[in-house]
């Protein structure tokens, strides 16, 4: 199986910053893309910033120049470094990762969230 677990949620008042982490373990054999998603209450979960395994990276339009999206492929990890943050990115944060596992069978999967809050 494999394990996606990320970490750095929290609560930040606007305009401040936190970094989130998602290590991906289990038995794989490669990750392709892997990206960030978020779900604030009432909406649908939506597309943050994903990158490849080569660093290409896109984002969306709403957290343009204030988030980074990085990767360490030794780590099988990502980080998204959130600047600038305001109330309107308060939601649920989440990893996914595209694997090629030991099985040779490619899936998606998702971490369990974590909570991102930004105070006005």
């Amino acid at each position: 199986q494999v394990q996606l677990v990320e970490s750095g949620g929290g609560l930040v008042q606007a305009g401040g910053s936190l970094r989130l982490s998602c290590a991906a373990s289990g038995s794989i054999i490669s990750i392709n893309t892997m990206g960030w998603y978020r779900q604030a209450p009432g909406k649908e979960r939506e597309l943050v910033a994903t990158i490849t395994s080569g660093g290409g990276t896109n984002y969306a339009d709403s957290v343009k120049g204030r988030f980074t999206i990085s990767r360490d492929n030794a780590k099988n990890t990502i980080y998204l470094q959130m600047n600038s943050l305001k109330p309107e990115d308060t939601a649920v944060y989440y990893c996914n990762a595209d694997v090629t596992r030991l099985s040779r069978v490619r899936a998606n999967y998702w971490g369990q969230g974590t909570q991102v809050t930004v105070s006005s």
